[in-house]
């Protein structure tokens, strides 16, 4: 509901305006009038006729129509003020300062919901409350400091706690990040992240709005109109970078505690940032420094060298580049040996490139223009450049500017040297220039950014399964865990492979399924829900008079009703499944299967509805590659196979929405087949 009263007011009142600037009723009017808010101003005070040079009224009654109020004052005079202005002042957004509404108690969250509903009901757009305010291009209607000169190539943050939202600036400002808007949404009963995101997509313009999004979030309430949006620009080539808190136990109880709307488990939130193209980042710190990432020039590959004369430095980056799956490829040939003799002796050009703790910034140049023209094998450059405090680096520094502009491949400037360099680094940066101030931080930014894939497809076209079967077994069953011949008639319905298998409740016909799959063959109970931990299942059952034994034993099992008969088969073990997580949807799970699902947790997920890439995607994420591929003399598994499962579990989701969980473990992986062994199915179902 963000609307041009919010972005453009022609006029705006602050309702708490004080001449206190210790106050956030007076810092915020201070801030619109200092940075340059040209349109009309005026306060709301019971007890003053002006304030800060502006008139004020004593009675809102007396105010004339205005476009945005800005509200300071205790929660509970918040719904009769906004109520009177948005019926008889025609004001159309609100931003509401103030605290002690749904993050404080029951009460506030009652006065907050009579917020909100006057707000929708007036067709207005609310920004807060328990905010610290919005800055955009024609106000800042803040009450904190710094308040960032605007630039339109800088970023658009959009943060629901204002404490974050000023920690960010102050650590961007100080590193060169510059912001085109910065929107603080704080408990967003009606306007959240995902509500401005909506609007930056709705509202972008190729020629003037900013290509940087960075987002922290505390609650996804809205994930597909995050995946919608955010996705759509990406697509419009932007880039998105999200900080989700709340991924521990205890990290989601203190969000709630703050501001409420914790949603959905965190392999949730991390699959629909994978599926929208969303760079997820743990710290503000992280966040900043993947901001810096997205502007430099666009890297074309994953191979970097580093250029430092600092060697500690050095090999602390190329371990973190290298674990995280980057590369700092060896630099050698006749190229390297003329780079070389151009350079102190003592230097290395191996990778790093080691220029020593005395090289200049003419070396420097040589180098970059090696790495940038001669070494094919290079597709960016990190340059990491301090002071020992014995000299000024500024024509170190005022070099690396010239490069970066005039080089194609990208250029990371590391400067730790916040102290000695303290002076080359402020002016480095007023050329409009990001630095980096830790080599670790920046490589981490570099693996974050490189793993994550480009979204989705905006739509997926799901392999066509017998959705007529699955809505007959679905709606003729109870919420709870399905017979197994329902199970393999929805299996059979989504068309995924599974071993033959028959349910004995007798010896005899025991005997009789055996002899018709052929010895060997599998036993396991019915009824106990993990098999395994009672010893309900038995491998290569080679003979009638095992079977009987086996049987009667089995059948003694507390919660056993029947036996299940397959035949014995071989391949890897892999396990795959659905989960729904409101208001997510369906988790789409893959990974190593058998007793080793539980013990390492080799598993990826993915957002339903997924396609083909997406799920060949999840397979590549799993460390247990050797196992897929066929390491030391394995069969290995046939990947497609694999993926075409989880496709259709995902389209099995999208018939069967009431699946709350289904497990397939294992599923037996081999070059030729991969076939489903074992499976449960939970239905949850829900009165209407």
């Amino acid at each position: 509901m963000i609307n041009d009263k919010l972005i453009n007011p022609q006029s705006i009142v602050v309702v708490g305006g004080s001449k206190d600037l210790r106050k956030p009723g007076g810092k915020v009017l201070r801030n619109i009038i200092e940075n340059g808010y040209t349109g009309r101003i005026y306060v709301a005070n019971p007890k003053e006729d002006e304030v800060q040079g502006i008139k004020s009224f004593r009675n809102l009654d007396d105010l004339p129509d205005t476009d945005l109020a800005i509200l300071a004052v205790a929660a509970v005079h918040c719904p009769p003020a906004v109520e009177l202005l948005a019926t008889k002042k025609n004001t159309k957004a609100f931003i509401v300062l103030s605290a002690g509404f749904s993050e404080e108690s029951k009460e506030g969250a009652e006065l907050e919901r009579k917020i909100a509903d006057i707000a929708d009901s007036a067709g207005a757009c609310l920004i807060g409350p328990n905010c610290i305010g919005v800055i955009s291009s024609n106000h800042a209607s803040v009450f904190t400091t710094p308040v960032p000169k605007l630039h339109p190539g800088g970023v658009d943050f959009i943060s629901g706690s204002g404490a974050v939202a000023v920690y960010t600036m102050e650590a961007g400002y100080s590193a060169g990040l510059t912001f085109s808007s910065v929107w603080s949404v704080g408990n967003s009963p009606q306007t959240g992240v995902e509500e401005v995101v909506r609007y930056l997509d709705e509202n972008f313009d190729p020629r003037t709005s900013s290509r940087i999004k960075l987002l922290y979030m505390e609650g996804i309430r809205s994930p597909g109109m995050l995946l919608r949006h955010a996705s759509s620009l990406i697509r419009k080539g932007c880039r998105i970078a999200a900080i989700k808190s709340g991924a521990s136990e205890a990290g989601s109880r203190a969000a709630t505690s703050h501001t409420g709307a914790l949603a959905g488990s965190d392999a949730a939130v991390d699959a629909l940032f994978r599926k929208a193209g969303i760079v997820r980042s743990y710290s503000r710190q992280e966040l900043i420094n993947v901001a810096g990432v997205f502007l430099q020039k666009e890297i074309k590959g994953k191979r970097f060298a580093i250029i430092t004369h600092a060697g500690g430095s050095a090999v602390m980056l190329t371990d973190t580049l290298s674990d995280g799956g980057l590369e700092v490829p060896p630099i050698g040939g006749p190229d390297s040996v003329d780079l070389l003799e151009k350079l102190y002796p003592g230097s290395s050009v191996a990778n790093p490139i080691d220029f020593l703790a005395t090289g200049n910034a003419m070396q420097l140049g040589h180098i970059l223009d090696y790495c940038e023209n001669r070494f094919d094998n290079i597709d960016g450059m990190v340059v990491i450049f301090g002071s020992p405090g014995l000299a000024s680096v500024y024509d170190v520094y005022e070099l690396l500017h010239e490069k970066m502009e005039s080089c194609k491949k990208p250029v990371y400037p590391v400067l730790p040297s916040v102290i000695n360099a303290a002076d080359e680094i402020v002016s480095f940066i007023s050329k409009g220039r990001f630095c980096f101030q830790d080599e670790v931080v920046l490589g981490r930014a570099l693996v974050q950014v490189a793993k994550t894939p480009s979204p989705a497809p905006s739509t997926v076209t799901l392999p066509a399964v017998e959705t007529g079967i699955i809505r007959e077994v679905v709606e003729s069953s109870a919420g709870g865990y399905l017979e197994p011949h329902k199970v393999q008639k929805l299996m059979d319905a989504s068309g995924i492979p599974r071993a033959a298998e028959a349910v004995v409740t007798d010896r005899e016909e025991a005997s009789a399924k055996a002899h018709l799959f052929g010895y060997p063959v599998v036993m396991k109970v019915v009824g106990p829900l993990h098999k395994s931990d009672v010893n309900g299942v038995v491998m290569n059952v080679t003979d009638e008079k095992q079977l009987g034994r086996e049987f009667e034993r089995l059948m003694q099992i507390p919660g056993t009703t029947a036996v299940l008969i397959q035949p014995m088969l071989e391949g890897a073990e892999l396990f795959a499944g659905i989960k729904s997580e409101p208001p997510f949807g369906h988790l789409v799970v893959g990974g190593l299967g058998g007793v080793f699902v539980e013990v390492f947790g080799d598993v990826t997920e993915a957002l339903a509805p997924l396609d083909l890439q997406e799920a060949l995607e999840m397979t590549g994420r799993l460390r247990g590659q050797g196992v897929l591929s066929g390491a030391r003399g394995m069969k290995g598994v046939n990947t497609e196979m694999f993926a075409d499962i989880l496709v259709r579990l995902s389209a099995l989701a999208h018939s069967a929405p009431e699946i709350s969980e289904m497990d397939i473990n294992p599923l037996l992986g081999q070059p030729n087949r991969v076939i489903a062994v074992d499976a449960r199915i939970r239905l949850e179902k829900t009165d209407h």
